[in-house]
């Protein structure tokens, strides 16, 4: 953008946001301690500064307002027009001076009250004229909530207006509504305008941008523009009118000659001939839409007589176009890029500059000295190697497929990878995969050895080496078989009801209950496998392992025996030693370390003054004598 970027303004709080952001800063920013003790000189400078920096507060906010939000004097013409349509002219400009006396008035309120906190005789009189002077400051922001949330508003709407460069080169598409120009920069851009079958679908100005000739071109699409007065147009209307009046560009005047947009061809020829003087010194071009449905060649005589006034201008063409089957869409983009560059160096030329560099250009012509005929001659050797090259040169280069292909030709670098299998080519192959390169772990002799393979894999094939045998049970193998089935069932039913059983949560019983009686055993067992046809018959004597029963509670004195247990000279019992002889080896280890905590605990009792060992406690935090005020000559009550 020109002269200011809308995106970077900040947001304008609320009237009561406002006061609560300066107040809490304030109270923030400021010592809120005051004793009674001090001198009133002290409690003087400490309100005032709390007056000042409010004060100043308020006046840094509303400065960053005034700044940050554009003036109209200072902005293009087409800013200041769009903000006059979109926002009201004297409404933003009322704003905008309400804020700047609500700025001043703070500040003399900050003046009048520091001027009278250097009189307050007492800490309460200072106290209230702080007060007194913040009230006023907040009531005077309160009133200017309506004009906060007005400008909270503008800067919203200045936010989502397109980023429109007065100055550069642009193309301007306007027209009936409906007549085909959404669809048009959408494609000759990379903007995606929104497209409908009816009428003011673009209720703004949208922004293109295209290149041509290595240059920047910007492409605005307007609203559609009714055939009426100036003053009866909306608002849409009048910034379409804006950006035609004010943007140095070429327009591009678009008209429907199938008359689907809802406006017949004698309508869209008078809002041309009405609007044509915003066109004033701007290159024009007539774009007929939709050829596809009808052409300008098949228009019946009476509407082609409508268009007469229009041909008849030498400056004035009329390009045929489609925007469904892209006929004439680049023709047209190209025509007013070329009528806008020659427009502005003819402007150019008229300035006073180009006489400064007119003046040092000599152009030499050379005069003809005998009239005679002199044509470039070029040597026969010359000409002999342009032949040569002709002829050695009959495949095509990249180069001729780049020029015949022009935007679309993408290189191709996987045709000339020679070594590989044409088919193979073209496969996607990283060059490196998880921080190793593919190229180091290539064989190169891997399609030999990969055909080695092959070979010998299909001798084995053709040997019989993987045919499998067919094998015919009997009958005994058949049962045992299906009894190892029936059992393989059986295992995973059990497995199924265990894990059941453990997903339901019940209370474990102790089984001294007796509510509950053992599922297995040993009689079990047998019966079961029996059931599964599994001959038990000489497992009498089978040792089928059983659960320890747990140790039966004792009596003091067998456990005392229990634990006095002496191996090694040393007593094992079932409990674990005290802490403090842990990790002792021997007594007078012991010994040696009862009299190293003695110390210890001493030196902490007898110096330090504490309790015990683990004595944590903390006398006076805070003594009284050392967080006091200077006390007067005898004072000594403060016990």
């Amino acid at each position: 953008m020109a002269l200011y970027n809308f995106k970077r303004i900040a947001v304008v709080p609320t009237a009561k946001d406002f006061v609560d952001i300066i107040l809490s800063k304030t109270q923030r920013k400021t010592p809120t301690v005051v004793h009674k003790q001090y001198k009133i000189t002290r409690i003087r400078s400490f309100y005032t500064r709390k007056v000042k920096f409010a004060q100043q507060s308020f006046h840094d906010r509303l400065t960053q307002i005034l700044t940050e939000f554009p003036k109209l004097d200072d902005v293009h013409p087409f800013y200041a027009d769009l903000m006059d349509v979109l926002y009201d002219k004297d409404h933003y400009k009322l704003a905008l001076g309400q804020i700047n006396t609500a700025r001043h008035l703070i500040d003399n309120v900050s003046k009048d009250y520091v001027r009278l906190l250097k009189y307050g005789d007492s800490l309460y009189r200072c106290k209230q004229l702080k007060r007194a002077a913040l009230g006023r400051m907040a009531t005077i922001m309160k009133r200017q909530g309506s004009n906060l949330t007005y400008l909270e508003q503008v800067r919203q709407h200045l936010a989502r207006l397109p980023s429109i460069d007065p100055n550069t080169r642009t193309i301007i598409i306007c027209g009936f509504p409906n007549v085909g120009k959404s669809s048009f920069i959408n494609k000759i851009t990379r903007a995606d305008v929104e497209v409908q079958p009816y009428a003011f679908t673009t209720k703004s100005l949208y922004v293109g941008h295209t290149d041509y000739k290595y240059l920047r071109w910007q492409v605005i699409d307007t609203p559609g523009i009714l055939d009426h007065s100036l003053e009866e147009r909306n608002v849409i209307e009048m910034q379409a009118v804006t950006a035609l009046a004010h943007l140095k560009a070429c327009v591009l005047y678009f008209m429907d000659l199938s008359e689907q947009c809802g406006h017949t061809l004698d309508e869209q020829v008078k809002l041309f001939e009405s609007i044509k003087p915003l066109f004033a010194n701007k290159p024009l071009i007539i774009v007929a839409n939709k050829v596809d449905i009808l052409r300008l060649e098949e228009l019946t005589p009476e509407r082609r007589a409508i268009l007469e006034g229009i041909e008849a201008d030498p400056e004035l063409n009329i390009l045929e176009m489609s925007t469904v089957t892209d006929e004439g869409v680049m023709e047209a983009k190209i025509e007013a890029c070329e009528k806008l560059l020659g427009y502005r160096v003819d402007q150019k030329m008229r300035s006073k500059k180009v006489d400064g560099i007119l003046n040092r250009l000599n152009v030499a012509m050379p005069v003809s000295r005998d009239n005679k005929e002199r044509p470039p001659c070029i040597p026969e050797s010359v000409l002999l190697k342009k032949r040569e090259q002709a002829e050695k040169r009959k495949r095509k280069l990249a180069r001729d497929f780049e020029l015949e292909a022009g935007d679309d030709y993408t290189v191709d670098l996987a045709k000339e990878y020679t070594t590989i299998p044409e088919e193979e080519r073209h496969d996607i192959i990283p060059e490196i995969w998880e921080g190793h390169n593919i190229a180091d772990y290539i064989d190169p002799d891997i399609f030999e050895k990969l055909a080695e393979l092959e070979r010998e894999e299909e001798l084995r094939e053709e040997t019989g080496m993987y045919v499998v045998p067919k094998i015919e049970l009997d009958e005994t193998m058949q049962e045992i078989k299906k009894l190892a089935q029936q059992i393989r069932d059986k295992k995973v039913i059990l497995k199924e009801e265990s894990r059941i059983n453990k997903q339901s949560r019940k209370p474990v019983i102790p089984r001294t209950a007796g509510a509950k009686v053992r599922d297995r055993s040993v009689a079990k067992l047998r019966k079961s496998m029996e059931s599964l046809g599994v001959d038990m018959s000489g497992t009498s004597k089978a040792n089928f392992t059983q659960t320890k029963q747990r140790a039966r509670s004792v009596g003091p004195v067998a456990k005392k025996a229990r634990m006095d247990v002496v191996v090694d000279g040393r007593s094992r019992g079932l409990s674990k030693p005290p802490r403090n002889e842990q990790g002792i080896k021997d007594v007078a280890m012991k010994n040696k370390l009862a009299r190293i905590a003695h110390r210890a605990i001493a030196k902490k009792v007898g110096r330090l003054g504490l309790k015990g060992e683990a004595d944590r406690f903390i006398g006076t935090k805070m003594p009284r004598h050392l967080f006091s005020g200077k006390r007067g000559n005898g004072k000594t009550d403060r016990r």
